[in-house]
């Protein structure tokens, strides 16, 4: 797209906290800013991320932008699949730091500290996401049992719990539905092998 820098109606300045994408709670939500949100963006757009201890922003890619992390405070462990190699990499951030998601690369993020912030720049005007939520829950069960040589009923119960659009998780009722959650950075000693 080409910007009329002429424009009158060209914007300059957005407030994101006035932009919110997601949001848990007041401790665990997602601004963003894009092209939709400031029109003089072009090939850039940001998300603004806050996150409590244990909370994960859930599996998923990004079809059409590569995606850069940059950790302001707290801590956290971005985990990327390199399809490729079909290696599982885990990286740990702390402020200052940052980790380079490539186009169409599964990835999610762990926070292991409280108060994690952190910016994810794209280089795309608008990114676009496809979340593990949705694909667990609208792949139809009887497909997943077929291609997995999975129980069909067995699936349906396991995802029957799964929201989609989560991006963030667990869920605030995790527990009151009886699901056990424990991170697995706590009871892993060496979760990271040789990447950190």
């Amino acid at each position: 797209m080409n910007v009329d820098y002429t424009s009158p109606s060209a914007q300059y300045f957005f407030d994101m906290n006035n932009s919110t994408l997601f949001k848990e709670d007041n401790q665990n939500f997602i601004n963003v800013v894009g092209q939709n949100q400031l029109n003089t963006l072009e090939n850039t757009s940001l998300l603004d991320i806050f996150l409590s201890i244990d909370h994960i922003i859930e599996p998923h890619y990004h079809q059409n932008a590569t995606e850069l992390v940059y950790a302001i405070s707290g801590a956290a462990v971005i985990s990327i699949l390199n399809p490729f190699t079909k290696e599982l990499l885990h990286f740990t951030v702390t402020p200052g730091q940052v980790v380079n998601i490539p186009q169409g690369w599964w990835h999610y993020i762990v926070t292991i500290d409280e108060h994690t912030h952190f910016l994810a720049i794209f280089d795309a005007p608008n990114p676009e996401v496809v979340l593990g939520s949705d694909i667990l829950k609208f792949t139809p069960a009887d497909i997943m049992a077929q291609t997995y040589c999975l129980n069909e009923n067995e699936w349906e119960q396991v995802t029957e719990p799964i929201k989609p659009d989560t991006f963030i998780g667990p869920y605030q009722d995790c527990y009151q539905q009886g699901n056990v959650y424990q991170n697995h950075y706590d009871y892993n000693p060496h979760p990271f092998g040789n990447w950190c």
